[in-house]
């Protein structure tokens, strides 16, 4: 009996000491990395390194109901920005690297 109240005793330290792990450390607590639907997207597209390759951009700003999706770049702040339509209306789109889209 004893040996499974030392071992349960263990079990539950090393459970507490897993959940009482800090969260890692964000570079820009202003643009939170989230996929939440709920949470507030930033204004402005985030900066920083964009590992999205053109047709992923591609992808993730037709997900947003944007069609004709053109000219895609990814610029010097690691922003793919390009063309896009959307309800007929031509727009300036931009995707971060937390896969943020920004009509503008």
């Amino acid at each position: 009996m004893k040996r499974v109240s030392v071992a349960a005793v263990a079990f539950a330290m090393s459970c507490a000491a897993a959940f009482a792990q800090a969260p890692a450390a964000n570079p820009d607590p202003a643009t939170p990395a989230t996929n939440n639907p709920d949470t507030n997207r930033p204004a402005m597209p985030a900066k920083g390194a964009n590992s999205f390759t053109e047709a992923q951009a591609k992808s993730r700003i037709e997900a947003k109901g944007f069609t004709h999706v053109t000219n895609l770049a990814k610029d010097k702040d690691g922003v793919w920005r390009g063309k896009a339509t959307k309800g007929g209306t031509s727009h300036d789109v931009a995707l971060d690297y937390q896969g943020n889209v920004f009509p503008h």
